[in-house]
């Protein structure tokens, strides 16, 4: 198995290559390739976009409170579009408390134990 945080508890590059690729399928830009785990620097969720991956991963949209929560305390752009980086605080946060969750999450979005992507959405 895998491991999701790293020996200083961060994100380990393994789970982020894998948070870069479900970033990639929502984000705007897209990236020339979606698949490849290269996200354009400048990259983002806008809102749309944010309901899908939650939907995507929970089954349903955040609740409004959840968003504002996102917004409020993750990386967002000028516009309060959340950037990889939030994304990124996202799981760490979601990781550190509950690491079943982002097994379930990663299992949504097609990812095994070992990180490897064993089905495409």
């Amino acid at each position: 198995m895998a491991s999701l945080l790293d020996e200083d508890g961060g994100i380990s590059e393994s789970l982020e290559r894998v948070l870069k690729q479900i970033f990639g399928k929502y984000c705007t830009p897209k990236p020339e390739l979606p698949l490849s785990g290269d996200i354009p620097p400048n990259a983002y969720l806008e809102p749309s976009k944010l309901d899908a991956w939650a939907s995507d991963t929970n089954g349903e949209p955040f609740s409004q409170e959840t968003k504002d929560e996102i917004l409020q305390f993750m990386d967002v752009t000028d516009e309060g579009n959340l950037t990889f980086k939030g994304f990124l605080q996202v799981y760490q946060l979601q990781t550190e408390n509950d690491e079943e969750e982002t097994w379930r999450d990663l299992s949504k979005h097609g990812f095994d134990r070992s990180l490897t992507l064993i089905r495409q959405e």
